[in-house]
């Protein structure tokens, strides 16, 4: 039984991270994941001095907080000239050095589980029980995270194709009426819950990487942006089930495990996609060459 809330819980991550991580591909901001992820230390930090002990649910809080500015943040310097990649890398290391001043100066001594907090062990998502009223739920990640991909599903479905439209083209988009700054904080708040909702159960490690891995092997795969959210989520349920028997075998890291078997994916779809993969590629511009002599 182990075995399956394990795969179940990564399923999730991976449905929830890669539905998200289309968008971001699309938009050419894959690492926003990655920021938030370090960046929500603070938040964390800020938390336990506030309520003096290691309670998830105020630490959880903290960590959206942060990481709803950290997004903010990032847009400002965007707007203010700086490019996409550099705003992310400013804004995250600048919020994560502060997060370890602040943890060095008031919480030294105290065990933040940050390790948790960054990598995660999925293994023992099995033990944390969510009781109601007496009654036994199974683990309370997979209610956490399976709450979260309802949200992420709702909100998409009820406005895809503005999201698709911002995706594709912002200045059409604006020129229709819909309010981007609107729909781009949405997505990047819908982000930084999945990412926050994944902390104790699977860690940010595993998020970043579902987050950017099967959306971009799905985006070899299709242009088309239905099939590519369904491919990002089949890919990424393949990635839990085949990284954790992977992990099993090796006895090693089952969220690297998952990550290393959406990197291969990844790489069987770059050297194998009909339609961008390298081989592809390759014969394409052969008959092409053929054509020409």
């Amino acid at each position: 039984m182990s075995d399956f809330w394990i795969i179940l819980t990564g399923t999730l991550v991976a449905a929830t991270s890669g539905i998200l991580g289309c968008f971001l591909v699309l938009r050419k901001m894959s690492l926003v994941g990655d920021a938030i992820s370090h960046s929500v230390l603070p938040g964390i930090a800020i938390a336990f001095m506030v309520g003096g002990s290691r309670d998830s649910l105020l630490m959880m809080i903290g960590a959206a907080v942060l990481g709803l500015i950290t997004v903010f943040l990032i847009q400002l310097l965007q707007q203010g000239g700086l490019q996409s990649d550099a705003s992310i890398g400013i804004v995250f290391t600048a919020l994560f050095a502060i997060g370890v001043i602040l943890i060095s100066r008031n919480a030294a001594n105290i065990d933040l589980d940050l390790d948790c907090v960054l990598f995660g062990e999925i293994a023992y998502v099995q033990w944390d029980i969510l009781i109601i009223n007496g009654y036994n739920m199974g683990p309370a990640a997979v209610w956490f995270l399976g709450i979260t991909l309802f949200i992420v599903l709702l909100v998409i479905g009820l406005f895809y194709k503005q999201f698709k439209l911002c995706a594709f083209d912002p200045a059409l988009a604006a020129a229709l009426g819909i309010p981007v700054a609107l729909f781009h904080y949405l997505l990047m708040g819908l982000v930084s819950l999945s990412t926050v909702a994944s902390f104790e159960s699977v860690g940010a490690i595993l998020v970043v990487g579902m987050l950017i891995v099967p959306a971009s092997t799905a985006y070899l795969l299709t242009d088309r942006l239905s099939r590519m959210l369904l491919y990002s989520v089949i890919i990424g349920a393949l990635s839990s089930a085949g990284g954790y028997y992977f992990a099993k075998w090796l006895d090693a890291s089952i969220a690297g495990s998952m990550i290393t078997v959406a990197g291969l994916l990844f790489l069987l779809a770059f050297l194998f996609s009909p339609l961008h993969g390298l081989v592809a590629r390759y014969n394409k511009r052969r008959r092409m060459k053929s054509m020409t002599v």
